[in-house]
């Protein structure tokens, strides 16, 4: 398979990649210096040339601009690129895998895939919004939902990096994340990519709260945070589904 990847060098998009690259596929990486994301002409070039069988669009407004306020970057890689890239695809025959976030709901969950997003502002909305806009440009689309994810060391945009930049962290025990490790989610975005059309949830927790969690993180990992317990944020976030098939984080978690 020939997978085109918006944002290979994040977080979740590093894991991707490397799930591809190890079952033999072929990878192209997006260069947004390259091919600019608010020149639909020269977009619509470069994934004609590169010939995907699966766009997965991963990126986030994590690069700064020169030209363009924050909140507008942010609106462009999230919401206009979204949606540029959906109707290429559409026209071009290529499988379109849009990630979007568990942050497009604001009310307690858990949700389901008929829960309907109640964002009010913020990068939930323009996800929320993103969705929409992906259905409407491309019927075909794949739409996954994802957690907060769980990766290994001090660095990078995952929930161990985070409390160990914190130091201190005060984690309820109340709190239920959608979460999964990095692993586990570039295996779900795979099994998207190969199911039909539609929205889907990837998400391992069954049912552990924040501090449960980063205590096993602690415990496995050697990280030198402090934690404290909480019971604050009463809060059920996790994505329910059962078609894709994704580890339970008890047994990750040993």
């Amino acid at each position: 398979m020939r997978a085109l990847i918006t944002g290979s060098r994040g977080t979740v998009g590093s894991a991707l990649r490397a799930a591809l690259e190890g079952r033999g596929d072929d990878v192209v990486p997006w260069d947004r210096a390259a091919v600019p994301i608010d020149d639909y002409t020269r977009m619509h070039a470069f994934v004609e040339q590169v010939r995907p069988d699966v766009l997965f669009h991963l990126a986030a407004a994590s690069q700064p601009s020169q030209d363009r306020a924050p909140e507008e970057e942010s609106w462009l890689v999230n919401h206009d690129w979204t949606s540029e890239l959906a109707w290429i695809t559409r026209q071009l025959g290529v499988r379109f895998v849009f990630t979007s976030t568990v942050m497009v709901f604001e009310s307690p969950g858990p949700y389901t895939i008929a829960s309907r997003p109640d964002p009010t502002a913020g990068y939930g909305r323009e996800k929320a919004l993103a969705e929409a806009r992906t259905v409407h440009q491309n019927p075909h689309a794949r739409i996954a939902r994802l957690g907060w994810q769980i990766g290994e060391g001090t660095q990078g945009n995952h929930m161990a990096a985070w409390a160990h930049a914190r130091g201190r962290v005060e984690a309820s025990l109340r709190w239920i994340p959608a979460c999964s490790f990095l692993e586990d989610t570039a295996a779900g975005l795979l099994q998207v990519a190969e199911a039909g059309p539609g929205l889907y949830h990837l998400d391992s927790n069954d049912g552990h709260s924040f501090y449960d969690i980063l205590s096993a993180l602690q415990r496995t990992q050697g990280t030198d945070w402090t934690l404290v317990p909480t019971w604050e944020r009463a809060f059920d976030q996790r994505l329910l589904e059962a078609r894709i098939r994704m580890p339970r984080l008890g047994e990750r978690l040993g």
